[in-house]
């Protein structure tokens, strides 16, 4: 197996942060995906792989003004976000792809708004793929649960009510037009108000079943070229069906298939756009001797070159 493009230098980022999900064990994520292999698989593409280990939360948590409605955890989850936000802008600074391992998906209002600032100096407008059964579109105010895992995409594009999360930091909103939900099968009432309102592309698994995944996702690789973007890729385990990956808190019937996956991470691979990725939600401790683990790095790898036959340019 080889890759179709030259090596990258990668930066993998352990985000161990589970504070924004309902249940606890996502702490185990970023260890789980090198117990699995992710370093030697992408070392074997012949990447140059550097493991910057795990981030940690600072002794004293920053005061972080809420507006209306809740939002558990607030305080922790912005001092993750700050310290993520902080390693993916400093490695894309330094020529290397930030793979953010996590962690629960509130680990994204940190990495994305790194890469936005990043992107938005070098003049080019960033798009985010969201592989994910959810919408993770509610905001403080609309949420059910007061997740923060479910109120990632919203905070990146602007919704009220954690405007400050970052703290001083320069914040960099996504354009809500720029944002995919791919995948999606689990849309809360209010926020699917908000997703038309907002006009945000909406890939369910319906649209997956009719038109199929390669169709889908070369009509947002093509977007993103045409306006000369970079892309973002993050990925929950929830995308696949609980059946490949048990391993996540909050599992959804009717997800992504095992060739459904790899042939968006071949097709993703092939468009050269990728700049940074996410690798969310993983929970070791609801896995089946490490399946959901195992499959995530087979994944990333495909996104990374790996392939069967060497189809040329």
């Amino acid at each position: 197996m080889g890759s179709q493009q030259g090596a990258r230098r990668l930066s993998l980022i352990g985000a161990p942060v589970e504070e924004g999900a309902g249940q606890p064990g996502a702490v185990m994520g970023p260890a789980g995906l090198r117990t699995a292999g992710l370093v030697g698989a992408l070392r074997e593409l012949g990447h140059d792989v550097e493991d910057q280990g795990d981030l940690c939360l600072p002794a004293d948590l920053p005061e972080v003004p809420l507006g209306a409605g809740h939002a558990k955890n607030l305080k922790r989850i912005a001092a993750w976000s700050r310290a993520v936000a902080r390693e993916t802008e400093t490695a894309l600074a330094d020529g290397r792809l930030p793979i953010v391992m996590g962690g629960d998906h509130s680990l994204s209002m940190g990495s994305v708004s790194g890469v936005a600032r990043h992107w938005q100096a070098k003049g080019r407008p960033l798009f985010v793929l969201w592989l994910d059964a959810h919408a993770d579109f509610n905001t403080p105010e609309t949420s059910p649960s007061g997740n923060m895992h479910g109120m990632s995409a919203a905070f990146l594009c602007g919704e009220p009510g954690l405007e400050s999360l970052l703290g001083d930091a320069p914040r960099v909103l996504l354009d809500p037009k720029n944002l995919h939900l791919f995948g999606i099968r689990s849309v809360d009432r209010a926020e699917r108000a908000l997703l038309r309102a907002r006009g945000i592309d909406v890939v369910d698994m319906r649209l997956l079943d009719e038109f199929g995944a390669s169709v889908l996702i070369r009509r947002i690789i093509d977007r993103v070229k045409a306006a000369g973007g970079a892309l973002h890729v993050s990925l929950d385990v929830d995308f696949l069906d609980p059946s490949l990956a048990p391993g996540v808190g909050t599992t959804v019937p009717g997800g992504a298939t095992y060739r459904e996956a790899h042939l968006v991470m071949e097709l993703l691979h092939d468009s050269g756009l990728v700049g940074s990725l996410d690798v969310v939600e993983l929970n070791p401790f609801l896995d089946d001797r490490g399946k959901s683990a195992l499959l995530l790095v087979d994944l990333v790898a495909s996104l990374f070159g790996r392939h069967v036959i060497d189809r040329g340019p």
